[in-house]
Formats: C-alpha cells, structure tokens, sequence
C-alpha cells in the first residue's frame, strides 16, 4: 500500500509542462494534442514519436515545433529528415531518446504494444514522470516498473478511462480502507451473443464498438475482453490491490467509468460521457481540473444504466488475463505477446476470432515459467513467444 499513497500525495503541478508523446499520431496521441492544444500556456511538446505516418507528424511539427522526433520504421525517418530542420530519430532507440529528453518532465505513452515497455522503464530512470495509455508496459513489467517509479520517485498517472475513475475515486482516501474496486467494461459489441453466433464473427463486426472510438487493435481487445483482462492486472499493479479485489462489471451504457468500495460499504463512482478526452487531460492537468468543450452529461436523457456479470466462457480473454495475472511472474508478458500477433492476424483476416483465445491459452500451456524475471527476461519472453505465435499460426491458416 505504501507505493500507491506515496504517489497519490506527490504533487504533479508545474507552471509548464515539457512534454514528450510516444505515439503522436494514433487515436490517444492525436486526442492529447487536442487537449493541449487548448492550453498553450500550460505545456510544451518538445518530443513526438510514430511508427510510420510521415505525413501526419510532419504537420504536427509544423504545429507544435517539437525540438526532435521519432520513427520507428528506419526509412520514414530518413525520409522526414530530409523535409524538417529539427533531428529525426529512428527505431526504438530513437523512440528511447525522445522519451529520455533532456528538455522533458512529462512522456505521453500512447504506443500500441509491448513496444511501450522500454521508452518507458528508460524515462522512468531519467525521473520523468509518466501519463500512460500504454497497458502493456504493466501487463507485461508491472512488479519491475513500479518498483522504479517509486525508487526514482516519479508520477505515473493511468489515461486509461478505468483507471482515471479509480483514480479519482481514491483521491483523498485511505486505500487501505478499500474493500473492493470495481472495473466497468461496454462488454464490446458481442456481449449478448450466442456462442453459435460468436463462431460467425467478422472482422467488420468486431471493430464496431458500440460507444468508444479507439484504435483497431484495442478495438479488438475490447471485443474479446481482454481489454478489461489486462486492466485488472494494471489495477493490481498500480493501487497495489491483491486480485481477489478486483472486479469486472459490465456495464453497457459506459457512463460509470469504474468505482471504489470501502469497508464502510460505502461505493465512489466516477461519471461521464465516453470521451478519452477526459482522462487525457485529467492526467495532464492533475491536481488541476480545467473547463472542456465535451458533451455536458445528462443522466435524465440516457435512462437506465445496466450491469451484468461478464460471460467467462464466451469471453475466455478475461479469464486468461486474470490467471496470468495471479501466478504471475513471465505469464502475464506470454498472455499480451500471444494476442498483441493473434490480434494482428485477425485484422488481416487470416485467422477468426475465436481463434484469438485459443491461440492465447496454448501459448500460455507451454510456457515454462519463470517467477521473478528481470526486465531482460520479460522482453526476452516477449519476442520468443511472439515468434512461436506467428509460426504456430501461420501453420494454421
């Protein structure tokens, strides 16, 4: 419990934010721009990171005038080198260097995958507080980075809409006065289908999500649940909550965006429309709240609010992550490696979406655990177990 107060009570105020977004150009990194667009004179972007989209982070350069940034792919920074007066980086060293940023105290990590994982053990060793969007770097790392965050005494502030709830819920309490905390999930867009219906899933089905816009791939993970898998491991992690703590709850409307039980009996919810913006600039702002445009939330207008135990067997996802989560060690990193490549082969077509699951739960079978693992050992498990997917799939399809 001491971890979690601890950074709870640190203060996160500055006159200026100097601020570095891992993943500028995905659906967070464009959101927070937006925010902050909003108030020139409260940040600073002095970092910028993508994976391959010249066109869009040369635009945002122009706009924000970062004073480096970076690609992932190696031939779309040489190309953006050549347009931009600024220094352009390259790979996931380069991505390290604009997390690392001599000019920066705050990193946005908005990036998709485990490719998050090290921009973000390396910024907390350069003391830079954290707003993270990035689930893998807890899902997969979590006892390793938050063991730094506390020995480099650095913020790491959840984006994730859950999370912020909780977030804002413990605000001023005593966590060890919580009794449960309680994750809300959509349910995604096949929650009260049949498992007959759930073998005939499209892919065009499964990236309609019924009240969030996001990326693909968390599209997918909330159309399996996962999402909220991998949420309950970020729970523990980050409030330092035993598992038998943590609860999911689905809740259709995703009005109520998580709460908070205590011993008195007494349950805390956060509220609000489903806008990633709030969270973005709650994290941004924190202790500081300030006036958005968003829809004003009108309780009278939307009716009922609904909640449900999710299906564990139409959903095994959730349970996988849950099981990892629990034994821990090496477990965790197989779960998210094996869905980030079943994922990606599902948005190719190549495989259906039952298979995601099953694909997950035999790589999670053969894998020979290792309890304590260091961070090497974590990435090292990580590409191994990607590479035995991607074979073990393309074997299959």
């Amino acid at each position: 419990m001491e971890l979690v107060i601890y950074y709870l009570g640190f203060c996160y105020n500055a006159l200026v934010k100097l601020i570095s977004i891992l993943g500028s150009t995905g659906s967070i990194g464009t959101q927070t721009l937006e925010v902050i667009q909003k108030y020139p004179s409260k940040f600073k972007i002095n970092g910028l990171t993508a994976n391959s989209n010249i066109s869009l982070l040369k635009k945002q350069i122009s706009q924000f005038k970062p004073k480096a940034v970076a690609l992932m792919d190696e031939r779309s920074a040489q190309e953006l080198q050549k347009v931009v007066k600024i220094k352009v980086y390259s790979g996931l060293e380069g991505i390290i260097k604009i997390a690392c940023l001599k000019e920066v105290d705050t990193v946005i990590n908005s990036v998709v995958g485990s490719i998050g994982v090290e921009p973000t053990y390396a910024a907390i060793k350069a003391k830079k507080n954290i707003a993270l969007a990035n689930k893998e770097t807890l899902v997969t790392a979590g006892d390793i980075v938050m063991k730094a965050v506390k020995k480099n005494k650095v913020i790491l502030m959840p984006i994730d809409s859950e999370h912020s709830a909780i977030f804002q819920c413990l605000n001023g309490e005593d966590i060890k006065k919580v009794r449960r905390i309680i994750i809300t999930a959509s349910g995604g867009p096949f929650k009260n289908h049949t498992k007959k219906q759930m073998e005939k899933v499209q892919l065009k089905d499964a990236l309609k999500h019924p009240t969030w816009t996001m990326g693909a791939k968390i599209t997918i993970d909330s159309a399996t649940l996962m999402n909220k898998g991998f949420e309950v491991i970020e729970a523990h992690h980050l409030y330092d909550m035993p598992y038998e703590k943590i609860d999911v709850v689905v809740h259709p409307q995703s009005i109520i965006h998580s709460l908070v039980e205590f011993e008195d009996r007494s349950v805390m919810a956060q509220l609000g429309n489903p806008n990633m913006k709030i969270p973005i600039q709650y994290a941004l702002t924190y202790p500081e709240r300030l006036p958005t445009d968003i829809k004003i939330l009108n309780l009278a207008e939307i009716g009922a609010l609904t909640f449900f135990k999710p299906n564990l067997e139409l959903f095994p996802c959730l349970k996988y992550a849950i099981i990892a989560g629990k034994i821990g060690g090496t477990l965790p990193a197989v779960v998210n490696a094996a869905n980030e490549i079943a994922v990606s082969y599902f948005l190719q077509n190549k495989i259906k979406f039952l298979d995601i699951a099953k694909t997950i739960f035999k790589m999670m079978k053969k894998h020979k655990l290792i309890k304590k693992p260091t961070l090497e050992q974590v990435l090292k498990v990580d590409r191994e177990v990607k590479q035995e997917t991607r074979s073990y799939l393309n074997t299959k399809s």
